[in-house]
């Protein structure tokens, strides 16, 4: 008598592994274009390792074991320290040896930045440790106010060591900074913070106050604000100090996030910390201008990645799932649901990487593309990061149950997504902040425009959208009413300008014909009929093993 099998496990998708997450043809295409093609070995190494079941395990392990707050060792002294489990010291020494943090601003090359946003995009096997990578990028520009801060510090934040530990940074073989802005009163309004600095005698500051959001609280040090006579002032405080005493940084707790675990944000108290002036008093938030440029197009680059993975993810299980007689990805409505996540992240990826080329030129001193950076990051921050929880969480819908376990690394991605679009200015900060520049630098709106007309001519839906846009700044009154649809449309023109002049025909009038042409659903999987998805649906499965 044979024995009934209650337990056999069939149609179901084998992991993905071996593949290398740089192999995204939008990705690719972008380094050349914009003068990177000469790091590609180098990110195809980190996307192979990124592809690996070893550098996977280390991003699951990192997000199941979460840092742990210590405020007080065995004998009862205050230490405030954080300790990791060694997975997220593997994430950070690959990050930090593969130049995600510091290192372009060594590296005179053209093209330095943007070979940093591809492998920051393509190194995307945990958001946590990204924080404090992306933190430590940011903070080297806003530095550069103060000379002499800089010249001792900024060889440190460059090196591509990772040395952790708290210990006097001028002893320590590499640096990791982080911020700690925001005040439980004021979020995103850091003019209403209330910490104070007072100068001293040796012109130190002492700083005194409450922050909300501190993330990574074991950097070696941080840049943030305090109140002083003149206003708003932007500091450089260490956690230890030079001789090795620990600066007075209290640790109040550990946030419980929705999003990642790995990453300790935290609450903490300067509890008479000592501080180096950066920048002049009372133009702090002047100072780390720079700083936010590079942390917003972090948020770009995050966002673009998630939706890459979660639509290579959803490919990968439509490809070896099937229902009803065949393989998902041959089932017609599921190939309309590819399809146009692979358009909504072909979008980001590509408007991502001409960010970031405007962004490598603008630290070279092109102040054409400065100004496009200026305006074109701050809507496409905006709508990149607002559309990217949806399109993941229709790419989790893909795998059905399967992906709504924490198992799934796609349910991690989930969580995370709506940070991105809350960090550096939420949706109304971005999008305000797009009107702020028109008024305050009028050319910033002709080098978008100069930009999108580069794509004029091609496509009539295009044309029509581009002229709708520009009918929007024919009137200024209830501009701050119209700020999030200004903000939306710009974006939409800038990723369709760029997907007209760089992407395969196919993707391009997918593109034109729902977001510009508007025959599309209010749901992602509405295409209209008559478009060729084969090659689009063909895009999503680059790097794939075998």
């Amino acid at each position: 008598m044979s024995e009934f099998r209650t337990h056999e496990v069939f149609n179901q998708v084998p992991p993905l592994v071996g593949h290398d997450t740089s192999a995204d043809p939008a990705l690719r295409e972008g380094l050349e274009r914009e003068g990177a093609g000469w790091a590609i070995p180098e990110i195809s190494e980190l996307g192979r390792l990124a592809g690996t079941a070893e550098a996977q395990a280390w991003g699951r392990l990192a997000e199941r074991v979460p840092p742990v707050l210590h405020n007080y060792d065995r004998y009862g002294n205050r230490v405030d320290e954080v300790e990791y489990v060694p997975a997220y010291h593997q994430l950070m020494t690959t990050a930090v040896s593969h130049g995600l943090h510091g290192a372009p601003w060594a590296d005179d090359r053209p093209g330095a930045h943007v070979a940093r946003a591809a492998k920051f995009y393509t190194w995307n096997v945990d958001a946590g440790h990204g924080c404090p990578i992306s933190m430590s990028y940011a903070v080297v520009p806003a530095l550069r106010a103060n000379p002499e801060l800089s010249a001792q510090f900024e060889p440190l934040l460059t090196n591509r060591e990772y040395d952790f530990g708290l210990k006097d940074p001028a002893t320590k073989r590499g640096l990791i900074a982080g911020m700690s802005m925001t005040e439980k009163q004021g979020g995103s309004d850091v003019r209403a913070n209330t910490t104070t600095a007072t100068r001293q005698a040796d012109g130190t500051y002492v700083l005194r106050g409450h922050k909300w959001f501190t993330s990574a609280p074991m950097s070696d040090m941080f840049l943030t604000l305090a109140q002083t006579p003149a206003g708003v002032t932007c500091f450089l405080v260490p956690r230890v100090l030079p001789g090795g005493e620990r600066n007075a940084m209290r640790f109040v707790r550990l946030k419980e996030k929705l999003g990642n675990k790995s990453n300790a944000s935290s609450e903490i108290e300067y509890d008479a910390a000592v501080g180096w002036l950066v920048g002049e008093e009372g133009r702090g938030v002047r100072t780390i201008v720079e700083m936010v440029n590079m942390t917003r197009l972090d948020c770009v680059i995050g966002s673009s990645a998630g939706l890459r993975t979660a639509v290579t993810m959803a490919a990968h299980h439509a490809r070896h799932r099937s229902a009803f007689g065949k393989l998902l990805v041959d089932q017609p409505a599921m190939r309309n649901v590819l399809a146009d996540l692979q358009v909504e992240s072909e979008a980001a990826t590509t408007a991502m990487m001409r960010l970031a080329g405007a962004n490598d030129r603008a630290i070279r001193g092109d102040e054409g593309e400065a100004a496009l950076r200026r305006i074109a990051l701050a809507v496409t921050k905006y709508y990149v990061c607002k559309r990217s929880p949806i399109a993941v969480g229709e790419a989790l819908e893909c795998l059905g149950g399967n992906g709504y376990i924490e198992e799934h690394d796609i349910a991690r991605i989930y969580r995370e997504m709506p940070l991105l679009s809350i960090w550096e200015g939420s949706g109304n900060v971005a999008a305000l902040d797009a009107l702020r520049a028109l008024a305050k630098e009028p050319h910033t709106l002709d080098a978008f425009f100069a930009e999108a007309e580069l794509a004029s001519g091609v496509d009539a839906r295009y044309d029509e959208a581009l002229d709708r846009l520009k009918k929007e700044f024919t009137s200024f009154d209830d501009i701050e009413l119209r700020a999030r649809r200004i903000a939306e449309q710009m974006a939409l023109v800038f990723q369709g300008s760029q997907l007209l002049r760089h992407s395969p025909a196919a993707v391009a009038d997918a593109f034109c014909a729902s977001r510009l042409g508007r025959d599309w659903g209010g749901a992602l999987g509405t295409l209209p009929t008559g478009l060729d998805l084969s090659p689009i649906i063909e895009r999503t499965a680059t790097g794939f093993p075998g």
